[in-house]
């Protein structure tokens, strides 16, 4: 069981202080013995891998990779690991293009395309540092865990030309990023039960009301991405502190009509 990484407070106060201390922070984590362990085993056995084959064997450092892009929930699904490390990314048709979570895209492009040996390992243990961060702050802010991740995932949404409609579906098929974005367009978690096609059309709604716009490369501009991740969190303390719903049921009551 890895330490959490305690703010003292979650929600918008907390990702205050986080966005003033996260830089000291994940140079503490580089330090931290556990972390250097996995990115020790990384580094020196990522160039001995000649196949899908010999890394979904490696436990560990399977478990490294998958870490990295924020998967290792997968950890157990070896097969599936292995057909997505197996595709081709030029093959529009190949396996992981056709999944809407794109993580599996990174995560194979990366694998199959990470340059030198010493260029791979550098990416791949800089992406475990950062998702273990995450992680660890996480474990004591949930909420906080999202709102960095989400800072990141949108960022992929930058110079991207397919359709809105398009990345849309991607947003929806990202688990995480899915949840930050129900939560600062305000929809409900019962949205998932709709048809695919209304969930994208009310996930577009929401965002053409909240923020202006339907473009995701737009929300990936930073003060746009500020705006959804604060949207987020003051949202969530409402949804989560049954005193914060009385509050905000008592003031609504008192506002202008």
């Amino acid at each position: 069981m890895t330490p959490a990484i305690n703010l003292g407070l979650g929600g918008l106060p907390g990702w205050k202080i986080l966005q003033r201390t996260e830089a000291r922070q994940i140079e503490a984590l580089r330090k931290d013995s556990i972390v250097q362990r996995s990115t020790t085993y990384l580094r020196e056995n990522i160039d001995k891998v000649r196949s899908p084959e010999a890394l979904v064997k490696d436990y560990r450092l399977l478990s490294g990779v998958l870490s990295a892009f924020g998967l290792e929930n997968d950890i157990s699904n070896k097969a599936f690991i292995r057909k997505i490390l197996e595709s081709d990314p030029a093959d529009q048709k190949a396996l992981v293009n056709r999944l809407s979570d794109k993580r599996y895209l990174r995560m194979a492009q990366t694998i199959g395309t990470g340059g030198t040996p010493a260029e791979l390992a550098d990416r791949l243990t800089e992406a475990f540092v950062t998702r273990e961060h995450e992680r660890r702050v996480g474990g004591a802010h949930e909420e906080l865990r999202l709102a960095m991740n989400g800072r990141r995932e949108l960022q992929q949404f930058a110079g991207r030309t397919a359709t809105d409609r398009t990345l849309w579906y991607e947003v929806m098929g990202n688990p995480p990023l899915r949840k930050l974005m129900e939560g600062a367009l305000g929809l409900s978690r019962s949205l998932g039960k709709l048809p695919v096609e209304r969930q994208n059309q009310e996930f577009m709604a929401a965002a053409q009301r909240t923020f202006g716009t339907t473009s995701l490369a737009a929300l990936a501009e930073p003060a746009q991405t500020e705006r959804v991740i604060q949207n987020y969190l003051a949202r969530s303390q409402l949804t989560e502190s049954p005193v914060a719903n009385r509050y905000s049921a008592a003031m609504s009551l008192l506002a202008p009509r």
